[in-house]
């Protein structure tokens, strides 16, 4: 935001070094080789935050550009600490891959019990619709074989 205190400092946090500057970078030094993450680099794009947010007021509200900016913040930090609990469970059990059940265990984990079970019924769903687009995949290439000898 604007007015953040820790513009033009480098912060370590759980793992990730921040960097706190404005200035502008390039696809190649995003992410530069000391292990310090750029800003823009930790941050959801602000339009589509504030397009988020747009959709769950009535037509004619308006957002300001300092509640965008919070919201950005929040959420952003919201993602890395629920991926940090995955990740940490990942570790303890000697995983690289963090996936669908290892959020919803952390949402759980950290007391978001609302926000977990809606999302382990949709990661059910999710694998029902991705295997049955498997099964139809293989299905039309064995078709296509047949026809084609």
């Amino acid at each position: 935001m604007g007015d953040n205190i820790n513009i033009g400092k480098v912060l370590d946090r759980e793992g990730f070094k921040y960097n706190f500057t404005s200035s502008a970078s390039t696809a190649s030094d995003s992410c530069a080789q000391d292990g310090v993450m750029k800003e823009q680099d930790r941050l959801l794009p602000i339009a589509n935050v504030g397009r988020i947010m747009k959709q769950t007021l009535p037509p004619n509200a308006k957002i300001s550009k300092e509640a965008k900016e919070t919201m950005q913040e929040c959420v952003s930090e919201f993602i890395s600490f629920v991926t940090g609990e995955a990740s940490d469970k990942c570790h303890k059990e000697k995983r690289k891959t963090v996936n669908g059940d290892d959020i919803c265990w952390a949402l759980a984990t950290l007391g978001f019990d609302d926000y977990a079970d809606p999302l382990k019924r949709y990661l059910h769903k999710y694998r029902e619709l991705e295997g049955e687009r498997a099964n139809q995949n293989k299905s039309n290439t064995y078709e296509n074989n047949i026809a084609n000898i």
